[in-house]
């Protein structure tokens, strides 16, 4: 499309092409799905064996405040490749950014990286069957190290090719993708159920109950690298969308317009520093619930962990719905707004969480002493998925706003600095929290003081700024509204 071409007719969002770079993210989400909703409870029966001398399943039926007792050390085993991709996000995108080959800048560090995860991801369970720490330890460092070449050039190839009026619509694409890859993780969680594995005896434990999830999941991944190599060329494109980038370059919703040559202005490093800053806060709450719901269910609400995954779908499908529309909602009331409307909903449903407690009611398999899941905790994630994905599909068109096309892939890197360095220390920290209040309750409230600060931070420091408009533009993809 040429210049003239583009200005004529507005800018509009190739939908087809933005679904295929979402297959990207669809990797990513099934992948991390899978990691998070099990790593902590393999390290936490694990340190169990290696401290106590017997399992987790043992300790919950005869001390559960052991079980808590060992969180801390969970934490900072999750934490640890946290702070290995703290380190690597920033790298991988500037390099990425500096990378010129005949398949894109992006794509080379999208294979390499998958495939590497794929190899070593299956890896993970199969150690801790055969209670081997170290190999499993080993195994989760370079899945999650492989997978920070991935994540951040994958993540930076949407706005490489959307200009930026439509990132938000187009981050809610991407999402949607993302969120499919985690509900297909889910759905595998509630068939291959891993409470059924913990509570059995050693003799009956059986290895493809945990192993099969981390082998579909690393065909999937595999399967959807080649999907986006095979659909998305990164250079043709990117030439076919110079114009209509120009275009929303001058369109931004930024205070001051971006210039390469000179250093970045105040008001866009007060406007980066304050997204960044809530951001941090969020996911410190956000990943805090992630790492730890699990052993949340099995051990403090005595559910099966099947609940944990009928939960993440319930709320998936809300964080769907949220993803569908948060940009149709940024374009009225603009993206400050919807993300503050997000962080409330979810701290709304936080406080909620908060006074959930055991049913203390039998459930069907009462031979293993689990009780009900409460229902309430459903509306919770609902609410919680809701408001985040409100919020997650503004912020990052928010940062990557602030910079050109030369330097997304290092403006991705401080988005996932952020969010990673969140993950890092929040781990620990909820693990020394449960240790010292033996107390599952101080989840729900630890994630509610920090959702809260967040939304502070946000309202008060970051700007409401309106995007310029195409006046001849027209349609639901058509450009015009407040961002």
């Amino acid at each position: 499309m040429g210049k003239k071409a583009s200005l004529a007719g507005g800018l509009k969002l190739n939908y087809k092409r933005t679904f295929l770079i979402g297959f990207a993210f669809f990797g990513i989400l099934l992948l991390w799905q899978i990691y998070d909703s099990w790593c902590p409870t393999f390290l936490t029966d694990i340190f169990a064996r290696r401290i106590y001398g017997i399992s987790s399943a043992v300790l919950k039926a005869g001390d559960p405040g052991k079980i808590l007792n060992v969180q801390w050390l969970v934490g900072i085993i999750m934490a640890c490749d946290n702070l290995a991709a703290l380190i690597l996000l920033p790298v991988f995108g500037s390099l990425s950014d500096k990378t010129k080959t005949p398949i894109g800048k992006r794509m080379p560090f999208i294979l390499v990286g998958t495939f590497v995860s794929a190899i070593a991801f299956p890896f993970i369970p199969l150690f801790f069957h055969y209670n081997n720490i170290v190999g499993m330890i080993i195994m989760m460092a370079i899945v999650l190290m492989f997978m920070m070449m991935y994540r951040n050039p994958a993540v930076a190839l949407m706005p490489d090719i959307t200009p930026k009026p439509l990132r938000a619509k187009a981050n809610g694409i991407i999402n949607i993708m993302g969120y499919l890859g985690g509900a297909f993780a889910t759905v595998l969680g509630i068939f291959l159920v891993l409470s059924k594995y913990i509570n059995a005896a050693d003799e009956d434990r059986n290895i493809w109950i945990i192993e099969l999830p981390f082998i579909i999941a690393s065909v999937l991944m595999v399967i959807s690298a080649l999907v986006l190599f095979f659909t998305v060329r990164e250079n043709k494109i990117e030439k076919e969308m110079k114009a209509e980038m120009e275009l929303g370059e001058q369109m931004a919703a930024i205070e001051t317009p971006v210039d390469d040559s000179k250093p970045m202005s105040k008001a866009n490093k007060r406007m980066l520093l304050a997204i960044l800053g809530a951001e941090f806060l969020w996911f410190m709450s956000d990943n805090a619930l992630g790492t730890y719901i699990g052993n949340y269910v099995i051990y403090h609400l005595k559910s099966a962990s099947s609940s944990t995954m009928i939960l993440t779908i319930a709320g998936g499908l809300a964080s769907v719905l949220g993803f569908a529309i948060a940009g149709y909602i940024a374009d009225k009331i603009g993206r400050k707004w919807t993300i503050s409307i997000g962080l409330s909903i979810t701290f709304a449903g936080l406080l909620v969480m908060c006074f959930t407690a055991p049913t203390g009611v039998v459930a069907a398999n009462a031979a293993n002493g689990e009780f009900t899941f409460p229902v309430m905790l459903y509306v919770v994630w609902v609410l919680k998925g809701f408001g985040m994905s409100l919020v997650h599909n503004c912020s990052f068109p928010m940062v990557v706003e602030l910079c050109s096309s030369k330097k997304i892939g290092k403006f991705t890197g401080f988005y996932y600095a952020a969010s990673m360095s969140a993950q890092t220390i929040t781990p620990i920290l909820l693990g020394f929290v449960l240790n010292a209040t033996l107390a599952w309750n101080a989840l729900p409230v630890y994630a509610s003081i920090l959702t809260l600060l967040s939304f502070l931070v946000f309202t008060l420091l970051v700007k409401n700024i309106k995007a310029k408009k195409v006046s001849n533009a027209t349609g639901i993809e058509a450009l015009g509204a407040e961002d």
